[in-house]
């Protein structure tokens, strides 16, 4: 199986880094809501791969439901000084194991602008690739 976008893996967090935000409303307040060029929008339902750092989130890791940072822990959007577009969240074909190392992920992305519950990158059907 080839990939459907020809990309390094550097390359598909640089693509997405090129979003903007307007503000919207929900019951809560003002939130941000992520407006898409054309470019991302291209990437949505096609196969990528991404790398990265896992992110522990909500005390727990989950082995299936995982957060990946192209920055190292110390540097994301959760902890320090990335944005929203340095995370996505990644559904997994198979579990894994929590590593503090860099890894590699390939995957079908997802966009998400209108589920604030949810990260604006989703990865579903996702495989380990080192």
């Amino acid at each position: 199986m080839g990939l459907a976008y020809g990309q390094s893996s550097q390359s598909v967090w640089r693509d997405l880094s090129e979003v903007t935000y307007k503000i919207g409303q929900d019951e809560f307040g003002e939130l941000y809501i992520p407006v898409f060029g054309d470019k991302i929008k291209s990437l949505e339902g096609k196969t990528v791969e991404a790398d990265g750092y896992i992110i522990p989130f909500e005390g727990m890791f989950k082995p299936e439901h995982i957060i990946l940072s192209s920055l190292p822990l110390a540097e994301c959007f959760f902890c320090g000084s990335g944005g929203p577009e340095t995370v996505m969240e990644v559904m997994m074909k198979n579990p894994i194991k929590y590593t503090s190392k860099r890894v590699k992920v390939r995957g079908t992305l997802t966009l998400n602008d209108s589920d604030p519950e949810k990260l604006m990158y989703i990865l579903k059907n996702a495989e380990l690739l080192n």
